[in-house]
């Protein structure tokens, strides 16, 4: 099986950030949410103080003040294009897609590609509040041998270097820059 982290690698760019803006368009109101939002990223981005995790759930924030099943759906309408073309060319059955992205974003869009295995963070689509760990860096890896306990990757894609624990336990690794393909 193939295995492929998702924004950046076969998505143009950060879905998370995309869908953000998306909803910042439609809905205003997501303003309110500035204030905490700027402390937390200037914590966590500036004072490298606090977890991730902690910065990622105050953005999520915005989540109260959307329309959460129809703004997803309209979302992937005029995003999907974002999928790389080489992904298409090469997708198979039983590809894996392992993300730090929220489940609640990706499993739409992976469902309409025919994509059947998601791992990605457990974030509530209401709140934003996470349920366990932000799937990131080794984390990855526990969730892949959850889901596939004697799983062998053939083909893992990244664009990042934080995904270094998947591509070790991966036959082949690929560092993907926008349509570019390299050896790990």
């Amino acid at each position: 099986m193939n295995c492929y982290d998702f924004d950046k690698t076969i998505y143009d760019g950060d879905s998370t950030r995309d869908f953000y803006l998306f909803c910042l368009k439609r809905h205003k109101e997501i303003v309110k949410t500035f204030p905490s939002l700027i402390k937390a990223f200037t914590k966590f981005y500036i004072c490298k103080k606090g977890e991730k995790t902690e910065f990622k759930e105050k953005m999520y924030r915005f989540l109260h003040y959307v329309d959460v099943e129809n703004d997803i759906t309209d979302f992937w309408k005029f995003h999907k294009k974002n999928i790389k073309d080489w992904y298409y060319k090469q997708q198979k059955a039983d590809d894996v897609i392992i993300s730090a992205s929220p489940e609640f974003l990706l499993k739409p869009i992976c469902k309409e590609l025919g994509i059947k295995y998601l791992m990605a963070s457990k974030v509530d689509k209401n709140t934003g509040l996470y349920d366990g760990i932000n799937c990131h860096g080794k984390e990855k890896v526990r969730r892949f041998y959850r889901m596939f306990p004697n799983g062998e990757i053939e083909k893992f894609y990244s664009d990042s270097y934080s995904d270094s624990p998947l591509a070790e336990i991966s036959k082949e690794a690929f560092l993907v820059k926008g349509n570019e393909l390299k050896k790990w």
